[in-house]
């Protein structure tokens, strides 16, 4: 069977840690968030897929590739050009993206599934099939049920006993929704629904398609099923998923092994754990150091080749790749790499503007400190062990 991921978004409300990574690259537990959705669509039997790509395109390609290591199938869409040696990103929206593969090789030939590349589900895919096949419908969403004071980040319907969709309405306010029954971003579609998508044009499926099926009364059907569903919308949601990810809220088969209850590493990871203090639940990246002295409280992620320096405080963080830690630094609810910090409602700190690379930089970078740096780090660290070692 057939599928379409919608991957080619800028991600901009969740910089500045997509502006190296596309959004659907983001790591979780030090796995792609689009990882998880193609094992899902292997497991429900959905082996033929197709991506589209815009933004940062090669990041995605690059990685997944033909697709054979993953089980499945993979081909790409990209949506955009090339202009004096730069790649520029140029989306046609998520159903003007759909009309374009289908226009060019006729892949939709039987019923298909749409997914948006940016969320954590644990949906039975066949089961959502079984329910769009029954009703005979031509186009399906899965919907779930959300607080109405979020309703404007969602689209939202209101149906007929029966399922039927009768109105839609994209990102309301929660005064003018008409319900707070959202759209998850999952489709079942018939290829014949893109008959009502034009050419060339940019199209929205939530925006322009979903209205016109609607108002052309069309069988176009909303289906409730249980299932977790985790929307990495913004760096407040990113951070939020990987905590319920830890705390076992959201299921996933945790990477490496369980070297300690509740604690999980990679492989060529260097921890004294007798005399680290380290608090699950826990995921260590391969290749990553963690200094005795170091205090580490979980949920808390740290990604491959990081460098914690004895006496950091790190508490439910996220931790990216190539990351120092160092020895003076405290970080609570913070999502941090080399280059950024970033707290869980989603608030940046410029570290290098700040004037403080020399709390949180990249292992692989050469450091060179000024005099003034220097003394105030040497300052610091002689402080920080004074107090680890009276506590």
């Amino acid at each position: 069977m057939k599928a379409v991921i919608l991957a080619g978004g800028q991600g901009t409300r969740v910089r500045p840690i997509t502006e190296t990574i596309p959004k659907p690259m983001i790591p979780i537990v030090n796995k792609p968030v689009i990882e998880f959705l193609i094992d899902l669509l292997r497991q429900h039997r959905f082996d033929e897929i197709v991506i589209t790509t815009a933004y940062l395109a090669s990041e995605i390609e690059s990685y997944f590739r033909e697709g054979s290591r993953f089980g499945v199938q993979i081909g790409y869409s990209f949506e955009g050009y090339c202009h004096d040696g730069t790649v520029v990103p140029e989306g046609l929206g998520s159903a003007g993206g759909l009309k374009k593969i289908q226009e060019f090789s006729g892949f939709f030939d039987d019923t298909f599934l749409v997914l948006c590349g940016d969320a954590l589900i644990d949906l039975d895919l066949t089961r959502a099939l079984e329910i769009h096949r029954r009703n005979n419908a031509l186009a399906t969403i899965v919907l779930k049920d959300v607080p109405r004071e979020q309703v404007s980040k969602y689209g939202v319907v209101e149906t007929a006993p029966d399922g039927r969709i009768l109105r839609f309405q994209e990102k309301p306010s929660p005064d003018e929704a008409i319900s707070a029954c959202a759209n998850t971003g999952i489709y079942i579609f018939e290829p014949e629904v893109l008959d009502h998508v034009p050419t060339g044009e940019v199209w929205d499926i939530g925006k322009h398609l979903f209205p016109r099926l609607a108002e052309l009364k069309l069988p176009f059907y909303g289906v409730v099923l249980p299932f977790s569903w985790i929307d990495i919308g913004c760096t407040a949601d990113y951070w939020h998923a990987t905590q319920m990810i830890l705390r076992g809220e959201f299921k996933i088969d945790m990477p490496g092994r369980e070297r300690m209850p509740n604690i999980w590493e990679g492989l060529n990871v260097g921890v004294d754990f007798e005399h680290t203090a380290l608090q699950g639940p826990l995921y260590i990246g391969g290749g990553t150091c963690i200094e005795p002295g170091a205090v580490i409280t979980g949920p808390t992620v740290i990604g491959r080749n990081c460098f914690v320096e004895s006496g950091a405080r790190i508490d439910a963080c996220v931790i990216g790749d190539y990351t120092r830690v160092s020895s003076f630094a405290e970080l609570s609810e913070k999502i941090v790499s080399g280059r950024f910090c970033v707290d869980r409602r989603g608030e940046q700190v410029d570290l290098a503007s700040a004037g403080y690379t020399f709390v949180v930089d990249d292992t692989r970078e050469r450091r060179a400190w000024t005099i003034e740096q220097q003394i105030l780090i040497d300052f610091l660290r002689a402080q920080n062990t004074r107090e680890v070692g009276a506590s």
